[in-house]
């Protein structure tokens, strides 16, 4: 039975049980007499427990039953919820992470028994009892406490009998056995009963079937194995298993597995008889091909098939997102009515009527009002809220909170906003590295110094999202001590990324975006917590290439705001198509503040650049031709078509030669071999088949 087909369902439900065992464990922390909490925890590890088992993840589900126990026990009241009892399953919860971590990538759970996490459940679980000794073997004897005395009354009435005696075998079986023997292997035939009260009786019999093929070859199957999977038998099965381990050790295996009431087995005994009748055929069998081989003039490719070993193909993980049926149902109505559209366009192009111009043209119309409603469609298809980002943030401030030593609240605001799949996918490292910086770098260490600012004794995190026209606007936030602009002028002066006479005419602002170059950090000491002196570059770079930006205000002493601006989607955008030299270009509309005709005497020079006074504010100008390297076909005296642009508080102007119009594209990837040009971002196909390129503003500005 192949169960690759279901990795991609376990791991997201897995991930799903995980992140709500993380939640519920926060909120027991804070309310150890929740019975509710300590239900869904219960159910949650039972699930998880039940999952790994149908998976045949034996690591997994030994770690997961254990911690259903002490839960069951919590549950009776036999024991009480404490720190310890909480960082211990923090510790469960780390180790099953890392299990489905390593089942992503090779769909195995590894090596990793967790030994310690297990002997200090089992240590709870003692203590419970009255402090009983130990066990010699606790992962044992919690599976013989599995199988009580009235569940061996469970078993079937003729769970005497060893129907595996009963089995019958084909030439080709025998042939295989003998030749078994004959290497000194043992064949072990077994019957094994389950439990009556058992509702998965082919997932009992799944995972009896996995732990045996790790000790051996079965052979012989009744029922045949696809019935066993369809359930199609009562509650027992025999088998033949070829093998280097001795009957005690298969009948251990089989008895393993839960909701199993009996194993019966013994070795499989072959007549001198049958075996020599059996190397009589495979005598006359030999001839026959070496015959044909002879005829052929070569091995025949059936010989050579067999000859190679099976290759076990490791299961492709696929990235996945859960749609709402409705969205769905909205889906095939648009690509139904896109049908329509075409019908009628090629119905209107094979007519002859006189007004076939007018008719095309309502055509045209119509489909392009049913593609921007696909379009919108598909968006809300692939958005997801960011929920499934931030949920894990809380769980990592209460392990900070211990690491540092520092008293800190985390309060989010906005989980539902959705964001793009792609977008969401890629921003949360980026968040995690500002969260672990404002805990460690923001938070302040000394509290009498929070007392004396009239600031609580606990610090506060803030992570706020929320939509913003076409982008998602994500904000971190703390009370702790700011940004040092002073700190940070010194450290650039002394690594001599500025000189002092830049410094002194410096904004504060633009000394604090310098923390944003490779590498800078102001820590006197680098920690594992915030960056390892990675600085924010890292976390810049990331967002930039998700065409989003980031900007940081900090007022010493009271806090710092690291915003981060997204788009909504990286695929479909509205840009304004403009001509440069005769080339075309597009320009995210996003980005676009106005477009305004300037006269050339209104340009000035300002430090040997140019800039333009719009309304009393002064804007610095690029001009595209000869950042893009075309010849503008405008003469030098003709008044500029300047499109101003904004990141941020920052605006420029971009002079351009003439405007095309408002366009929707969609943004195609220059691919790995063109790195360079940070200032183009995309490319798109117009209309006509041609190619214009997507100009960056952010990188401009």
């Amino acid at each position: 039975m192949d169960v690759s087909q279901y990795l991609d369902i376990f791991i997201d439900e897995t991930k799903e049980h995980l992140q709500n065992l993380n939640t519920q464990i926060l909120e027991l922390e804070q309310e150890p007499e929740n019975m509710d909490t300590v239900n869904e925890i219960f159910r949650a590890a039972h699930s998880l427990k039940g999952m790994a088992g149908t998976m045949g993840y034996k690591r997994m589900q030994t770690l997961t039953h254990d911690m259903e126990n002490v839960f069951s026990e919590v549950r009776n009241g036999a024991i009480k919820v404490n720190s310890e009892i909480i960082d211990t399953i923090f510790q469960c919860l780390d180790a099953l992470e890392e299990y489905l971590d390593t089942i992503q990538s090779t769909a195995d759970e590894g090596t990793n028994d967790n030994e310690s996490i297990i002997k200090a459940l089992n240590g709870f679980l003692e203590a419970s009892k009255g402090g009983a000794p130990a066990a010699p073997a606790p992962a044992p004897a919690a599976k013989a406490e599995e199988k009580a005395p009235a569940e061996e009354a469970a078993a079937p009435a003729d769970s005497g009998k060893d129907k595996w005696k009963d089995l019958k075998f084909a030439d080709e079986q025998n042939h295989v056995m003998t030749e078994a023997k004959k290497q000194g292997k043992r064949i072990v035939g077994i019957t094994v009963y389950v439990q009556e009260s058992c509702i998965l009786k082919a997932a009992r019999a799944f995972l009896v079937y996995k732990s045996l093929e790790e000790l051996g070859e079965i052979i012989v199957s009744n029922p045949p194995v696809q019935d066993i999977e369809d359930e199609k038998f009562d509650y027992d099965f025999s088998m033949v298993i070829i093998t280097d381990s001795d009957v005690d050790k298969i009948i251990a295996a089989a008895k393993n597995v839960s909701e199993i009431a009996d194993v019966t087995g013994g070795e499989v005994t072959l007549s001198e008889a049958a075996i020599q009748a059996m190397e009589d055929k495979a005598a006359d069998k030999a001839a026959a091909v070496k015959s044909v081989e002879k005829q052929q003039g070569g091995v025949s490719a059936a010989a050579e098939n067999a000859a190679k070993p099976a290759e076990k193909k490791k299961p492709v993980v696929n990235k996945t997102v859960r749609v709402d049926i409705e969205k769905l149902d909205d889906l095939m109505n648009l690509v139904s009515e896109l049908i329509i559209a075409k019908n009628s366009l090629v119905s209107a192009a094979t007519s002859k009527t006189s007004d076939k111009s007018n008719n095309v043209n309502e055509h045209i119309e119509y489909l392009e009002n049913v593609t921007t409603n696909l379009h919108e469609s598909v968006m809300k298809v692939r958005m997801v809220p960011i929920e499934s980002v931030v949920n894990k943030f809380p769980r990592m401030i209460r392990d900070l909170q211990k690491k540092l030593d520092k008293k800190m609240e985390l309060y989010m605001s906005g989980e539902e906003t959705e964001l793009d799949r792609t977008v969401v996918d890629e921003i949360g490292d980026p968040l995690m590295h500002l969260l672990r910086n404002s805990a460690d770098h923001g938070i302040e260490s000394d509290v009498n110094l929070r007392l004396q600012r009239g600031k609580p004794e606990a610090g506060s995190i803030f992570l706020d999202a929320y939509q913003d026209g076409n982008n998602v606007v994500i904000e971190v936030k703390d009370d702790g001590n700011g940004i040092d602009v002073e700190a940070v002028k010194n450290k650039a002066i002394e690594r001599g990324t500025i000189t002092e006479e830049q410094a002194a005419v410096m904004s504060d602002k633009e000394i604090i975006n310098l923390l944003f170059l490779p590498s800078f950090s102001t820590a006197k000491q680098v920690s594992d917590i915030s960056g390892r002196g990675v600085g924010l570059d890292v976390v810049k770079s990331k967002i930039e290439s998700l065409s989003g930006e980031v900007e940081v205000r900090s007022t010493l002493g009271v806090g710092s705001t690291w915003t981060i601006r997204l788009p909504l989607t990286l695929a479909i955008i509205q840009s304004l198509m403009v001509t440069i030299g005769g080339e075309k270009y597009a320009i995210p509309l996003g980005n676009i503040q106005t477009i305004e005709n300037i006269g050339v005497d209104e340009v000035k020079t300002v430090q040997q650049k140019e800039v333009i006074n719009l309304r009393g504010t002064i804007i610095p100008i690029v001009r595209l031709g000869e950042v893009l390297g075309c010849q503008s076909a405008k003469e030098p005296e003709e008044d500029l078509l300047v499109v101003i642009v904004k990141k941020g508080d920052k605006m420029a102007g971009l002079v351009i030669d003439e405007l095309t119009g408002q366009q929707e594209i969609v943004i195609k990837s220059l691919g790995k071999y063109i790195t360079k040009s940070k200032l183009i971002s995309g490319a798109t196909i117009l209309g006509n088949g041609e190619v214009a390129l997507i100009v960056d503003p952010n990188a401009l500005i």
